[in-house]
């Protein structure tokens, strides 16, 4: 197995210019710019608190509105995950995670199973947070199970306040992102399937 897991995705269409690289095995930190502050702020929760090094640089058509660039973001980072757990040997495979943000809590549990599938609840009564369109959360989690190809579970437990609310899923996303991304020592050099193999985005 490599020691190295690593990617770098370059993505660029009509509507976007997108490059993403990360390192699976890294302290945190972080170089975040898609031109959408609040995205940022979510980004950045990610790398710190999944200790994923990543650096994401997005131009796009935010002049029309944040959602091409939201959901590009979301399929390159999900396709630099995929690129860098490769054949996804030696990976716990499962994560969970509740985290609590004041009034807030949010579980979020995921399969790095190779078959993508998003179930998402979380109740956002705010139509915005700053300028951020609160429905492009689900957006970009969708975008990027489809490219990650892991089986994604997003459940609010309690929360009023749509910014504790989605930060928290944020955290908890990135906590439980650690955790099934993590080598488990008892099987470092075997896939984590009966089957043999993951499937690969």
């Amino acid at each position: 197995m490599s020691s190295l897991r690593q990617s770098e995705i370059k993505r660029k269409t009509n509507e976007t210019d997108i490059s993403v690289f990360i390192n699976l095995d890294g302290n945190g930190i972080s170089e975040i710019d898609t031109g959408i502050p609040f995205l940022d702020h979510m980004l950045n929760q990610i790398s710190s608190h999944g200790l994923f090094d990543l650096k994401i640089k997005a131009i796009g058509d935010t002049h029309i509105d944040d959602h091409h660039t939201n959901e590009d973001v979301g399929i390159a980072l999900g396709k630099a995950f995929s690129k860098a757990l490769g054949e996804r040997k030696g990976i716990s495979r499962f994560g969970h995670f509740f985290a609590p943000l004041d009034e807030a809590l949010v579980q979020v549990t995921l399969d790095c199973s190779g078959r993508p599938h998003l179930s998402y609840d979380l109740q956002l009564k705010a139509p915005r947070i700053g300028n951020y369109d609160t429905e492009l959360v689900r957006e970009f989690f969708i975008a990027f199970v489809n490219n990650s190809g892991i089986t994604l579970h997003i459940n609010q437990i309690r929360g009023s306040n749509s910014h504790h609310i989605v930060e928290a899923c944020f955290k908890a996303f990135s906590r439980a992102m650690r955790m099934a991304t993590e080598i488990d020592p008892r099987r470092s050099d075997s896939i984590p399937s009966s089957k043999g193999m993951l499937e690969k985005q």
